[in-house]
């Protein structure tokens, strides 16, 4: 197999889901403003992207809308990382490409948190252009393109934004303890190192990027390992699981472990990239519900289609109600989840 394949299968396992570990960041904050603690310091480590000033929405007094983005990037990675192979360097893929999309709505007056995903192979119209493609290929463009992209597609307001990279995600997870995940059958990927036995299994950093960029994943039913054909979809749904279970995980040990929260700050707020205007104060106050379980997870309904001999996600006429809600025209859907 030559270079070129390999660098390729290595992008396809990489639907790493770092989206979390930005939620990460902010619910530490709030665990230590929780006891009190002078943050300013840590703050200056927080890079600001400025031009999005002029792009994001003005903001709403019923709510709220954070786009979360994970990049992809492995700059900085080690060949002494145990999932190195895996995983690869800077030079199997470079630049900045978008692995993962997630809107977050919260609801100023009942404090509820919601997750909507965006899946990457959704084709779109790419910023303000006639320029049809994936989703992730506005990311290339730039964190501008990618908030008019999103607007523009949904029909939904972006408020702040949100944006981590590749190597902080297994220390975040680490740092925060390990994230508990239960499966009903015992479940594996064999192309990202990924076992879990029934049950309840506490995964750290390694294991939990190997659950995240699960593109090949498989339950043994009835004797028999039956791999999820539902690709991007199913996918989604176990990253917006995951990262609901991360939040709770994150304010729960923050606060019970004030500490812990200095820590992961330490180690993660130069990977993180926000707005000019995001007030990280607030938006970990918005954040701590999420320990209590007020949480929803939404998906997109589309379908498939095939565009220029690739397969693509459209979105469907049935996605209206959830749109609706995320840019407050109407009320909140049934969560499917």
């Amino acid at each position: 197999m030559n270079s070129q394949s390999v660098a390729r299968r290595r992008r396809e396992r990489q639907q790493v889901w770092l989206v979390a570990a930005a939620v990460v960041i902010v619910l530490s904050i709030a665990g230590y403003v929780g006891v009190g603690r002078a943050l300013d310091t840590r703050f200056a480590d927080v890079r600001r992207e400025l031009s999005l000033t002029s792009t994001l929405s003005e903001p709403n007094d019923q709510f709220v809308n954070f786009l979360l983005v994970g990049s992809d990037s492995r700059a900085g990675a080690s060949p002494d990382d145990p999932d190195f192979a895996n995983v690869g360097g800077e030079g199997d893929v470079s630049g900045r490409r978008s692995d993962t999309l997630i809107v977050v709505n919260v609801e100023k007056s009942t404090g509820i948190i919601s997750l909507l995903s965006i899946p990457r192979d959704l084709w779109v119209a790419i910023g303000d252009s006639d320029n049809t493609e994936r989703i992730n290929v506005a990311y290339r463009e730039g964190a501008p393109v990618v908030v008019r992209t999103v607007t523009r597609a949904l029909g939904i307001p972006i408020h702040h934004y949100l944006e981590i990279d590749f190597q902080g995600f297994k220390d975040l997870v680490d740092a925060v303890g390990g994230v508990t995940v239960c499966v009903e059958y015992p479940t594996r990927d064999r192309n990202t190192g990924l076992y879990i036995r029934t049950g309840c299994k506490n995964l750290n950093g390694v294991q939990s990027l190997a659950y995240a960029r699960s593109r090949y994943f498989e339950e043994k039913i009835d004797g028999q390992w039956k791999i999820d054909g539902t690709s991007d979809i199913g996918r989604g749904k176990r990253q917006r699981l995951f990262t609901a279970l991360l939040m709770q995980t994150a304010v729960n040990r923050t606060l019970g472990d004030p500490f812990r929260a200095g820590t992961i700050m330490d180690g993660a707020t130069s990977a993180l990239l926000v707005d000019e205007r995001l007030d990280m104060l607030e938006f970990a106050r918005l954040m701590r519900p999420a320990a209590t379980g007020k949480l929803r997870r939404f998906a997109l309904d589309t379908y498939g289609d095939t565009v220029r001999g690739n397969s693509v996600l459209r979105l469907a006429d049935s996605s209206a109600p959830v749109l609706d809600f995320y840019s407050g025209r109407g009320p909140a859907p049934v969560p499917p989840e």
